[in-house]
């Protein structure tokens, strides 16, 4: 199932540094912490998560033993699915937060009986293969019906529509993780997402709780961690993420991840399993 990942851990991980594509996660066994921003969220088997904004994050399995691992699946969201869903379903159907200021990018809520039943009845094709290509296509729109009627259901709703707030904020998003190593002028952003500049700056910090600056020394960062655990050197790391000072890269980078570059690298380095996004 391209769209589906299952991941374990047999013991808590350090932290991670990934780029969440928009996914859902729902954890069956285990505890995790995940950091976007200046936002930090810690979901267990009683809730699930949803990112419906390419974000860079980190993750961190806080809860998991050998007797009672970690385990968690996660579902690439498929944006023409979900607009599929909306058009056919009665507006009255589509869950909402009580609203609470601008609309975020990425949220948790209490997981519940019907989309647990939609879980399983994914999860249960990984022991029937042959069945996966009929069936597989089904209980994934299963998945995002009950998404939807959800309390985040109106946040779904809003990357699935290409003019709304957050598809424009995501579509300066996109830009941002293919030019991170540019001169940022959040003026030729907000023109990409059409807002006027002090309306993309607030709805931009809303969505991905950094602003688009942090935003993209996340994103250089963690290219650069990427290019460290390759084997690049940290001086030749920082320029080519686009920093013209490698003392400002390394102390960012220890602010970040805890250690200096050369430091991490070695530890990346040493790293047999590489840390899985759900």
């Amino acid at each position: 199932m391209p769209r589906l990942v299952v991941a374990t851990q047999c013991a808590p991980t350090n932290g991670v540094a990934t780029v969440y594509e928009p996914v859902t996660c729902l954890i069956l066994q285990g505890t995790k912490q995940v950091v976007i921003g200046d936002a930090v969220l810690r979901y267990d088997a009683s809730s699930y998560f949803v990112a419906s904004l390419d974000l860079p994050a980190v993750g961190r399995v806080v809860e998991a033993t050998p007797d009672k691992p970690y385990v968690a699946a996660a579902l690439r969201l498929d944006r023409a699915v979900l607009a599929d869903l909306i058009a056919s379903m009665d507006p009255a159907a589509i869950g909402n937060e009580p609203p609470r200021g601008e609309l975020t990018g990425f949220a948790v809520s209490a997981v519940t009986p019907e989309m647990l039943e939609a879980w399983a009845g994914l999860l249960a094709l990984l022991d029937r293969p042959d069945d996966i290509s009929m069936l597989a296509p089904m209980r994934e729109r299963e998945i995002l019906y009950r998404l939807l009627q959800g309390p985040l259901g109106g946040q779904l709703c809003a990357i699935a529509q290409e003019d709304s707030r957050l598809s424009r904020v995501r579509r300066a998003i996109l830009w941002m993780h293919d030019h991170y190593e540019e001169m940022l002028r959040t003026s030729a952003l907000a023109e990409i997402a059409g807002m006027s500049v002090a309306s993309f700056h607030r709805h931009f910090k809303a969505a991905t709780a950094m602003s688009p600056l942090q935003f993209q020394k996340t994103l250089r960062l963690h290219a650069a961690r990427r290019l460290l655990a390759s084997g690049s050197e940290a001086s030749r790391a920082a320029y080519s993420v686009g920093y013209e000072s490698a003392s400002q890269f390394s102390r960012e980078y220890a602010r970040a991840f805890g250690l200096p570059p050369s430091r991490d690298a070695e530890r990346l380095r040493a790293m047999v399993q590489v840390g899985a996004a759900v």
